[in-house]
């Protein structure tokens, strides 16, 4: 999107590097991707960052960044953007999840509930969902479990391609082996979050795809029920994958809950 300049970075934290793209100006938000890793570019972020300092860390062991061998949880990687965000002098940051994002996101306003400005969990994984399962990786082909979190195909065709890329395969087999190794017992949910988020004290929006077949939307009402202030909103028309398949939408719900911040 014209106007927008972003900048790539490597920055270590607590011994871990984390690759790190920024771009835009204004109040800071940190958006983190899905269990999939990230494309380099979305018009999602560049939507966010015509109006924010956006902030996109690829998640340790995914996409860009090394994957650390000593790391088995997701509340590490949460507690390792916590000094991300002291390390840049950040403060009162908006969160931003997406999916498996969502659910570091979680676990990073807990750790500190009255820091944040703004969360923001899209299709959040890290609950149990009361009715339905989490979609299983393991019984899943590469391709296949991508393809589900889209509602429109033509919307995975587009950023993808028909018949995605060797390296893109092979970078999804590399962010689904790490996905294992830190969320697979239980699989993709914490027993002890929904007890922890009772504390969040920032206003919350989650946002979830009509027809997403990852994360059952039941898993978002249980949110909406745990946090103390939090809204639903349902997207239609649309899967698991909102920031890809429906960018503006997203986009234009984030900014109308953020503001200025």
């Amino acid at each position: 999107m014209a106007g927008v300049d972003w900048s790539d970075s490597t920055i270590e934290v607590g011994g871990t590097k984390l690759h790190l793209k920024r771009g835009g100006r204004g109040h800071p938000v940190l958006v983190l991707h899905h269990e999939t890793g990230t494309l380099d570019d979305l018009p999602f972020y560049d939507a966010l960052a015509t109006q924010y300092d956006v902030l996109v860390p690829h998640h340790p062991g995914y996409s860009r960044s090394p994957r650390p061998d000593w790391m088995r949880s997701t509340r590490d990687i949460a507690i390792v953007y916590r000094g991300l965000l002291n390390k840049l002098g950040l403060s009162r940051p908006a969160l931003v999840g997406l999916g498996f994002g969502g659910w570091i996101a979680a676990e990073m306003a807990t750790m500190a509930p009255g820091d944040l400005s703004h969360l923001v969990l899209a299709g959040a994984m890290g609950i149990k969902p009361p009715q339905g399962d989490i979609l299983d990786q393991a019984i899943t082909g590469y391709v296949d479990y991508v393809r589900a979190g889209f509602h429109d195909q033509a919307a995975f065709d587009r950023l993808y391609g028909a018949e995605p890329s060797v390296d893109q395969l092979e970078m999804w087999d590399i962010c689904r082996e790490m996905s294992f190794r830190i969320a697979w017992k239980p699989y993709m949910y914490s027993q002890t979050l929904p007890h922890l988020l009772g504390a969040v004290a920032a206003p919350a929006l989650v946002v979830w795809g009509e027809d997403d077949r990852v994360v059952p939307p039941s898993a978002g009402r249980r949110y909406v029920e745990v946090l103390p202030s939090a809204r639903l909103e349902i997207v239609p028309s649309c899967g698991h994958c909102v920031e890809m398949e429906q960018p503006e939408t997203l986009a234009r719900l984030v900014s109308n809950f953020i503001g200025r911040g």
